[in-house]
C-alpha cells in the first residue's frame, strides 16, 4: 500500500499539497498507480492516481470510514533532549508502535527550551504513513511540568525515573490497562523536588530495568512494552 494525507469527505478527497509535491517531484509517480490516501483520523480511501499537470489527483475506487485504532491508548510525555535527532529517533519509533499521543515536558533538567511543534506534526504524519496508520497520534505543545499535571489523570499516570534509592515498580509488573501516560525525564533525570511533586500528585514511579536508559531510548522502550502487549 502506497499511503499518503489528505483530505476526506463523503464528496471529494484531496491530497494534501505536501504529498502532492512528494509524488510529483520526488517519487515521480505515474497516472494510474494505485494509492491509497487517510485523513490521519480513521477514514481511508483506496483509489488511482491522476495526474494534471503539477496536480496529483485521486481517484477513488472505494473508502473505509472510522477503521479501528489499537485497542489501548498510550500518551507519552517525554523531556526533548538537547540533541534534536535523538528526540526526532523518539517520535519516529513511537509513532510506529501505536503510541497515541506525545506531549513535550519543560522540566528543571531540560536544556532544550524550544520546540517547533508543527516539525513534529509532519514528522508523525511521515511515521504513520510509513507504518500504514490510519490514526495519528495527538501532538501535544511544549508545556512546564506543572502545567501538564494539571491535564492528567494521576491514578493513569507513571513515571519512569533512575533515583534507584527511591520507591519505583518494575514496568512488567503493571497491569495493562486502558489510557495511560507515562512521563519520561530530561537527559540527568527529574530532579528530587519534581519527583516529590508528582508523589503529592499520587502518581506512580516505574523502573525499566537495571540500565540506565537515555531519555529518547527510555521513551521507545515504553512504547514497545506497550505495543508488545497489544496483540
Amino acid at each position: 500500500m502506497k499511503l499518503f494525507y489528505g483530505n476526506i469527505t463523503e464528496n471529494n478527497i484531496q491530497i494534501h499539497p505536501d504529498d502532492q509535491l512528494h509524488i510529483t517531484k520526488v517519487l515521480r509517480m505515474r497516472e494510474g498507480e494505485k494509492i491509497s490516501v487517510t485523513n490521519g483520523t480513521g477514514d481511508v480511501a483506496h483509489g488511482f492516481l491522476h495526474l494534471e499537470g503539477k496536480k496529483a489527483l485521486f481517484h477513488t475506487e472505494n473508502v473505509h470510514w472510522n477503521t479501528p485504532d489499537f485497542g489501548r491508548r498510550l500518551h507519552l510525555a517525554i523531556a526533548p533532549t538537547k540533541n534534536m535527532d535523538r528526540t526526532e529517533f523518539f517520535i519516529e519509533k513511537a509513532t510506529e508502535m501505536g503510541v497515541s499521543e506525545l506531549s513535550f515536558l519543560n522540566t528543571e533538567k531540560t536544556e532544550r527550551k524550544n520546540l517547533n511543534i508543527e516539525k513534529v506534526q509532519k514528522q508523525v504524519i511521515a511515521a504513520s504513513k510509513q507504518s500504514l496508520r490510519f490514526h495519528f497520534p495527538k501532538v501535544n505543545g511544549f508545556l512546564k511540568l506543572s502545567d501538564f499535571l494539571g491535564k492528567i489523570i494521576p491514578e493513569k499516570t507513571y513515571v519512569a525515573h533512575c533515583h534507584a534509592e527511591l520507591e519505583r515498580e518494575y514496568i512488567h509488573t503493571l497491569e495493562q490497562e486502558q489510557n495511560l501516560c507515562f512521563l519520561i525525564g530530561p537527559e540527568g533525570d527529574f530532579s528530587l523536588k519534581e519527583i516529590d511533586m508528582l508523589k503529592e500528585k499520587q502518581i506512580k514511579a516505574v523502573s525499566l530495568g537495571p540500565q540506565r536508559l537515555r531519555t529518547e531510548t527510555a521513551g521507545v522502550f515504553v512504547a514497545a512494552w506497550n505495543y508488545a502487549n497489544l496483540f
